[in-house]
């Protein structure tokens, strides 16, 4: 992201209308030929993917056209070519990257199955660029779908803007953040670009003499809740978190928020501290890692599962005065106190037993 011409653009649209500057966009639904659009490449969700030919896609299916000749032809070493009826993941076999992919293709193979049989109910959104092309906002699984399905000859329809926004990445969370099907990874990526989009708007706001955007704001621009924003906050605080997402982890953003929570809450209580500088944010990064590695090293240990002790039935209440009054231990209960174990639940509640045994058994022999 070029932020110093994003700046510009900004200050540029606020000058011109302050009042009006984040309302909806106008748009309209077209049909488009899928080889005059282009994906965005900086998108978090975007997978390194290039588009065959429908010659080549055929020699591909009657196995006429190798995957080295593949490569060669589109220069597509560690990335996804993409075809009419066929995918080919180019990624070095084994790798991150290769096992990332393949979750991709997965799903681009599920959403083409529905291409073919339907139409799609949401779909992609774009914005037209230079010689007649397009570039792909939202939607890129269900674009590769489509290219899967089609062809790069094919065409489809398309929410298409009738202008580039102005906040792009801002405008990708939007429509985006409500989507359940999304890795959750993504999401807190797109986040962190919509934020820094947002950052370059308030302080524009500022250098032209317009109020800063509050929290409140910022939260309405995003379209999310005041709850779901301070969650991404939490959850965007530290490298880890996002590395963990990306690496597999399916926590959940409301689990990961009380895990991170817990650890920095802490490392504060231990160190006196209220707010953190970036040697103790680094820290606290390492405990996080740690923690979600199941590290045995980590300071911060995971919370045991809590252990029950119980009595037996106690028959009357002479038996509970004297289990409350009485030294158990010089009774003749014909327990070995001296080896008892007592960081053994079972052993201890077993001895409770027993002694409440030879209570009640004591109360009946009496006359």
């Amino acid at each position: 992201m070029n932020t110093i011409s994003l700046e510009h653009e900004i200050k540029s649209h606020i000058r011109e209308n302050p009042d009006k500057f984040l309302q909806e966009q106008l748009y309209d639904y077209k049909s488009i030929f899928l080889n005059k659009i282009y994906p965005d490449d900086t998108n978090p969700r975007f997978l390194p993917a290039v588009f065959m030919s429908d010659e080549h896609a055929y020699q591909v299916v009657a196995k006429k056209l190798s995957k080295k000749q593949l490569v060669n032809i589109y220069d597509a070493e560690n990335k996804v070519i993409i075809g009419k009826s066929c995918i080919v993941n180019c990624c070095k076999y084994g790798s991150h990257e290769w096992a990332k992919a393949n979750t991709s293709i997965e799903s681009i193979l599920d959403l083409a199955a529905n291409v073919a049989m339907s139409e799609i109910i949401q779909v992609p959104t774009m914005f037209p660029i230079a010689n007649g092309n397009f570039q792909i906002l939202t939607g890129h699984r269900r674009f590769f779908a489509m290219i899967f399905a089609y062809g790069v000859n094919g065409a489809a329809h398309f929410k298409v803007y009738r202008h580039k926004p102005v906040l792009q990445k801002t405008k990708q969370f939007q429509e985006n953040a409500s989507r359940e099907d999304l890795p959750q990874y993504g999401k807190l990526r797109a986040f962190q670009d919509a934020m820094l989009e947002i950052g370059i708007l308030s302080n524009s706001r500022k250098a032209l003499g317009f109020k800063a955007l509050t929290v409140k704001d910022t939260a309405n621009i995003l379209g999310i809740s005041m709850g779901s924003f301070d969650n991404y906050n939490v959850l965007t605080r530290y490298p880890c978190i996002i590395d963990a997402y990306e690496n597999g982890n399916s926590i959940s953003f409301v689990k990961m928020k009380k895990i991170t929570l817990k650890i920095e809450n802490d490392y504060k209580n231990k160190h006196d501290k209220q707010l953190l500088n970036v040697n103790d944010k680094k820290y606290i990064n390492s405990e996080i890692a740690n923690f979600l590695n199941d590290d045995p090293n980590c300071e911060v240990k995971k919370s045991p599962s809590p252990t029950f002790y119980k009595l037996e039935k106690i028959q009357s209440s002479k038996t509970l005065k004297q289990l409350l009054t009485v030294n158990i231990m010089e009774l003749d209960t014909g327990i070995n106190w001296e080896t008892l174990d007592w960081d053994d639940p079972k052993v201890v509640n077993n001895t409770m037993k027993q002694i409440v045994t030879y209570l009640n058994d004591s109360q009946s022999e009496l006359p």
